[in-house]
């Protein structure tokens, strides 16, 4: 089973899509896939269609989408050349004490080779092996087709994932950023970071690596308005002055000299810090509105 969840919905067997196009079974598959060879309780896919208040049909209703999605896995299952795969759809999609579990039976799940390729990418920053981290990162990134499950309308657990699994592409892109920085590739960096500040105005790792990139390039004027803007977004928006490390960062561009040298790398921000207005942003994107 292949399965694609950064971008939108795709599930195939031996080459055929097992994706419903109706909006609930299309959830309780995407619930299913994210989960896959864990149980998921019959009470988690109960509330992620319906909420706190579900009706007494619920759980009839979801065993009618569970029957169709199995329909789908056995027209699959049909199409297989030479015989490995399971025998019944019952082996693919189990119904198990309290629950049901999908049998990904291996395949590629791009959420897992995400967290496999960024873990690596993250231990060869430990290591200071910047190259190698900043091309570990960028493949993980490639797995990306937009926003998580994009044409997947969330309940309130697929919302949940949705905003970790974006946390999860910021943290990567955060870190792929500043592995490019460690290798020199400030100018080939700032037309991305322009694009991302303005999308993220108040992230301040991603505003001091635009103000780093922007000093090496000998622009100093707008490393500092870059820092102003994301004070005023701060103040503005949560009432917070920037960070220490980030107000040092200022400083030391207003002192930039032979005797005051630029950082070698970005400040290194708190996350609950900075990612506050990130946060606050994924949020209302969760609830409707258009990803950038």
């Amino acid at each position: 089973m292949d399965i694609g969840i950064l971008g939108p919905l795709a599930v195939r067997m031996n080459s055929v899509s097992v994706t419903p196009t109706a909006p609930k079974p299309r959830r309780v598959l995407a619930l299913l896939v994210l989960n896959a060879d864990r149980t998921v309780p019959v009470d988690t896919l109960v509330e992620e269609l319906w909420g706190h208040r579900p009706p007494r049909s619920a759980r009839p209703t979801l065993q009618t989408y569970i029957l169709q999605i199995r329909e789908m896995i056995t027209a699959a299952l049909a199409h297989d050349p030479d015989g490995s795969s399971p025998r019944t759809a019952k082996d693919v999609l189990l119904t198990v004490p309290g629950g049901y579990l999908l049998n990904s039976g291996g395949g590629v799940h791009d959420v897992r080779e995400f967290e496999r390729l960024s873990g690596m990418g993250y231990r060869a920053m430990d290591a200071e092996d910047h190259a190698a981290a900043a091309e570990l990162l960028r493949e993980a990134l490639r797995l990306w087709n937009g926003p998580p499950l994009a044409d997947v309308t969330p309940g309130p657990h697929l919302s949940t994932q949705a905003k970790r699994l974006e946390e999860s592409r910021l943290c990567a892109l955060d870190q792929r950023i500043e592995a490019d920085l460690r290798l020199g590739r400030h100018r080939e960096l700032l037309a991305e970071l322009t694009v991302l500040v303005s999308r993220y105005p108040g992230h301040e790792s991603l505003c001091g690596q635009y103000m780093l990139a922007l000093c090496r390039a000998g622009r100093r004027g707008e490393a500092l308005e870059a820092y102003r803007r994301l004070r005023t977004t701060l103040v503005r928006t949560l009432g917070l002055e920037p960070s220490p490390p980030l107000a040092k960062l200022q400083r030391s561009i207003l002192c930039a000299g032979p005797e005051h040298a630029v950082p070698a790398a970005a400040p290194r921000v708190a996350a609950p810090r900075s990612d506050r207005l990130t946060q606050a942003r994924l949020e209302q994107r969760s609830s409707g509105a258009a990803h950038p």
